[in-house]
């Protein structure tokens, strides 16, 4: 790691930094509405995306910095276990292609600009609602503050803030600044910021990856020879070589099940979904989507080759940085470090403006001020988005930063306790509404218990999410145990109500409305004139 600061590569990056910061605020002049005071516009956008700009928004949504930085330090750490990602990118698009066509129909029937609106509207219950509200918000803290580990792990390859002995303020000033300039342009101009901002950082990545898979390689004398010294490694460290041995399988595909189960359980990846035009916009999307998941495959390569270029580093999210700066030109390593941290930016943005709807509509608007007007919930929106990444910012000075992928990672715990509700409400009105509750504070209270046992090198607690699973003796991942166990509590509890009788909530929507487009007849379509006629 060099001693002194990239000059070169640090030029390169604020160049970037300061063009996205000029998008994020000309964002607000981008498809501007007539009325701007409503969570609508500022938290959906206009519900006005069509496929393109969803495709790049949504993928900016799901492929962070945690792409770039944890997944192929993962593999540097532990070999093709990290490799866990792809299969589940691979899972995911085929199951949401069979639910979220129905969700953007019955939210765009009503309104519902979150989960918890769905929720609480299916099932009459504004208990469950706030669970699904609560779960959420509390799993998207550690994921914004993965993406600002992504960015502080550029700054620090790069030479900036200075050395372990520095000043704390000192050394975290540079993310300090980096966090006021992404919250002042996501309160200033909302979802259209990330939306906009996603063109360059899509662009940016695939230029990288592009670049990275054939030229490292022929500098490092070709695959032969990457996949030759991680195997290398890997035996001389005792782990039996680069593929996990037998007893590491169930903790792979149940950790790439998981995942995928609870990838679009996210407040983010909804937020990104409700914002497109069109039911049709949905399932284009889940079939161009996987473009990105063959751009995963080549960047978790990135892992071996750091192995192969001899990048030693304590902290593991630094490796592919590291890599970056030493076989890349100083300005082409300004332009991965400007990928990664506007990788960071675009989803951190759209996570905190997630994690504000759901507040502001379901505790500020359900239990607080339930007369609040559209510029009312918008004010509060704005103001909560600022405090969550705030409290982002104190997660990751606060916590060791060498376990980045487990902040994600215990947040997939959480939120995946909320699939019965949110899908099976999708399909079928059977579960009772306590049960859901009884089955999600089950899944909660076991995956949280679980996961706080799990100690690691560097951590007595939280120090990874997977454990032995109940029954079968081998260890799998938390989250679906947690799973598997909320939906038995759930469907035995139905039984119970259901046979004593207990009272149902009132449900809102009818069957037409989870097929309803958004020319359909009795349709509301909430678009203003400003925005609704506006070319995609």
């Amino acid at each position: 790691m060099n001693d002194g600061v990239n000059g070169v590569a640090l030029a390169v990056f604020i160049f970037f930094f300061v063009l996205v910061t000029a998008m994020g605020f000309l964002a607000a002049r981008w498809r501007k509405a007539e009325n701007e005071h409503s969570l609508d516009e500022w938290g959906l956008g206009g519900r006005s995306f069509g496929t393109w700009v969803t495709w790049f928004l949504l993928g900016g949504d799901l492929y962070t910095a945690y792409t770039f930085v944890a997944v192929p330090a993962a593999i540097y750490a532990a070999g093709a276990a990290g490799f866990f990602a792809v299969p589940y990118t691979i899972l995911v698009y085929p199951l949401i292609f069979t639910f979220l066509p129905r969700l953007w129909s019955v939210s765009h029937k009503h309104g519902y600009v979150t989960t918890s609106d769905f929720v609480r509207g299916r099932f009459g219950s504004k208990g469950l609602s706030l669970a699904v509200a609560v779960t959420g918000i509390l799993a998207t803290m550690p994921y914004i503050a993965l993406q600002l580990v992504g960015i502080q792990a550029v700054l620090d390859v790069m030479g900036v803030g200075g050395g372990e002995d520095t000043n704390w303020f000192i050394k975290d000033l540079p993310l300090l600044i980096a966090f006021g300039v992404l919250a002042a342009y996501t309160y200033s101009s909302g979802l259209r910021a990330p939306a906009l901002i996603a063109f360059v950082k899509d662009t940016l990545i695939y230029i990288v990856i592009a670049v990275a898979i054939i030229y490292i390689p022929i500098k490092l004398g070709g695959f032969d020879d990457i996949f030759a010294s991680a195997s290398d490694k890997f035996t001389e460290s005792g782990k039996g070589g680069v593929v996990p041995d037998s007893g590491g399988q169930w903790t792979y595909a149940t950790l790439a099940l998981g995942s995928a189960l609870a990838l679009f359980m996210y407040p983010h990846s909804i937020t990104a979904t409700l914002s497109s035009r069109s039911r049709n916009v949905i399932r284009r999307n889940t079939t161009i989507l996987p473009l990105y998941s063959l751009m995963l495959g080549l960047l978790a390569l990135l892992g071996f080759m750091a192995i192969a270029a001899g990048v030693k580093v304590e902290n593991g999210q630094l490796a592919i940085p590291q890599l970056f700066e030493n076989m890349f030109p100083d300005w082409f390593a300004g332009v991965a470090f400007a990928a990664i941290g506007i990788g960071a930016l675009v989803p951190a943005a759209i996570m905190s403006i997630a994690a504000a709807n759901l507040f502001t509509r379901n505790i500020y608007k359900d239990f607080i001020k339930p007369d609040a007007t559209p510029q009312q919930e918008t004010k509060v929106s704005k103001l909560v988005s600022l405090l969550v990444k705030v409290g982002a910012l104190i997660f990751v000075l606060g916590m060791d930063k060498t376990v980045a992928i487990n902040f994600q990672l215990l947040g997939g715990i959480w939120i995946l306790q909320t699939f019965p509700a949110l899908v099976g409400g999708l399909f079928t009105r059977w579960f009772h509404r306590w049960a859901l509750l009884g089955g999600w504070a089950v899944g909660m209270v076991y995956g949280t218990v679980a996961a706080y046992g799990v100690a690691s090198p560097t951590q007595k607690h939280f120090g990874g999410s997977s454990d032995e699973i109940p029954g079968i003796g081998e260890i799998g991942y938390i989250g679906l145990t947690a799973f598997v166990l909320n939906v038995l509590v759930t469907v035995v509890l139905t039984f119970v109500l259901r046979a004593v009788k207990a009272p149902d909530g009132v449900d809102e929507t009818r069957p037409g409305d989870y097929t309803a487009d958004a020319g359909d007849p009795g349709v509301e379509v909430e678009l203003p004139p400003a925005t609704a006629g506006s070319s995609h």
